[in-house]
């Protein structure tokens, strides 16, 4: 879990190498993280194909207007970087109420 200047809080950075994928790791990791952590809401960063597997715990997708300073930053630079990006390889940034 990451604490950022403007109060957010982000699930961040959950990776398993490949060998051991679709075994549940990933999934156990997230749950361990949500568990320790009773602050809400809880933002993250993923890549638009992987919100599916987010939204199982409860994130949502949020609009721009909703989003803390950390990730309207983020996300407003992504939209410039990233335009020729499919639209599954986008940046979603999702909460957790």
């Amino acid at each position: 879990m990451k604490k950022h200047g403007d109060g957010s809080l982000e699930l961040a950075s959950i990776a398993v190498k490949e060998k051991s994928r679709s075994r549940g790791v990933a999934r156990a990791m997230i749950l361990e993280l949500l568990s320790e952590e009773e602050k809400r809401p809880v933002y993250l960063m993923c890549r638009a194909q992987l919100s599916l597997f987010y939204q199982k715990f409860g994130f949502h997708p949020i609009e721009l207007e909703e989003m803390p300073k950390y990730f309207h930053r983020i996300y407003r630079a992504e939209q410039i970087i990233n335009t020729r990006a499919r639209s599954e390889n986008r940046m979603m940034i999702m909460r957790l109420d």
